[in-house]
C-alpha cells in the first residue's frame, strides 16, 4: 500500500493546530489574510483557501467576506457541527447504519444519566434542569407541530446529557442528534399514528426528567434505554431500510 501524497494545505492545518496548543492563537482571534498565510507557510493562496474551507466545515473557523473586525477567518470551537456533518454523510452512504447510531445513543445517554446523578449539586446542573423543564413544557403545548416537537425533543436529550459534566459526551450527543435529525424528522412525518406516539413520548420524557431531577441515575438510565428503543421500533420499516 502506497502512502497518500501530502496535500499542501495540510501544513496550514498542522500549524494552526500547533498554534492553538501553544496558545499563540486562541478563540476569537482573527487569522491573517490569505496572502500572509500563503507566504508564512510557503503554500499557494488556493491551498490556503482550501484549508480555510476545511477548518470552517470542521467547526474550527468561521469565515466571512468583507472588511472589518468580524470579517475574514475567526477562530471558534463548534466541534459538534463538524462531527454532525461527517456522520450525516457517512449515514447517507450506508457506511454507518442507523441501528448502530441508536445503540451509540443508548450507551452515551445511559452513562450520562448515571454520571449526572453522581455529580455534586451545582449552579450549572440547576440551570440544565431548568432548561430541560422548559423544553418539556414547550413539548406539552397543545397543537404543537411535529417538526417543532422533534427539535425540542432533540434539545431535551442533549441538555440531560450535559448533566454528566463531560464536554466530550455532550459534544458527541449534540453531534449524533444533528446527524440523525433529518432521518428522525422524515420518520416522524411518515407516522400515521403520530398523536398517539407523541403522547407516549411525553410520558417517557416526564418519567426520565423526574428520575434525573431526583438523582436516581439507574432509573433514569433504564428509562432512557427503553425510551430510545421504543421510539426506534415505531419508525416505519421502509424508513429504516432506506437509511441503513
Amino acid at each position: 500500500m502506497t502512502d497518500q501524497p501530502r496535500r499542501s494545505y495540510d501544513l496550514l492545518l498542522e500549524n494552526i493546530e500547533a498554534d492553538l496548543r501553544s496558545g499563540a492563537i486562541s478563540l476569537g482571534d482573527q487569522l491573517p489574510g490569505e496572502r500572509t498565510l500563503a507566504e508564512t507557510y510557503g503554500i499557494s493562496r488556493a491551498s490556503v483557501r482550501e484549508g480555510i474551507r476545511i477548518l470552517d466545515a470542521m467547526g474550527v473557523l468561521r469565515s466571512s467576506s468583507g472588511s472589518g473586525p468580524k470579517s475574514g477567518a475567526i477562530i471558534i470551537s463548534e466541534p459538534s457541527a463538524g462531527l454532525s456533518s461527517a456522520l450525516r454523510l457517512h449515514m447517507a452512504s450506508s457506511r454507518l447504519p442507523v441501528a448502530d447510531i441508536v445503540q451509540t445513543r443508548i450507551l452515551l445517554e445511559t452513562w450520562a444519566a448515571a454520571a449526572g446523578a453522581a455529580q455534586p449539586p451545582s449552579d450549572a446542573a440547576d440551570t440544565a434542569l431548568a432548561s430541560a423543564a422548559a423544553l418539556l413544557e414547550a413539548m406539552d403545548a397543545p397543537g404543537i407541530e411535529r417538526e417543532a416537537y422533534h427539535l425540542l425533543d432533540a434539545q431535551f436529550h442533549v441538555v440531560l446529557s450535559s448533566l454528566a459534566g463531560n464536554a466530550v459526551i455532550e459534544t458527541m450527543m449534540a453531534s449524533l442528534s444533528g446527524a440523525i435529525s433529518g432521518y428522525v424528522q422524515k420518520a416522524v412525518d411518515s407516522m400515521d399514528d403520530w398523536p398517539a406516539v407523541m403522547t407516549q413520548l411525553q410520558h417517557h420524557h416526564h418519567g426520565i426528567y423526574d428520575a434525573v431531577a431526583a438523582r436516581r441515575g439507574d432509573d433514569a438510565a433504564k428509562l432512557l434505554r427503553e425510551h430510545i428503543q421504543w421510539f426506534y421500533l415505531q419508525i416505519p420499516r421502509e424508513e429504516k431500510d432506506g437509511s441503513s
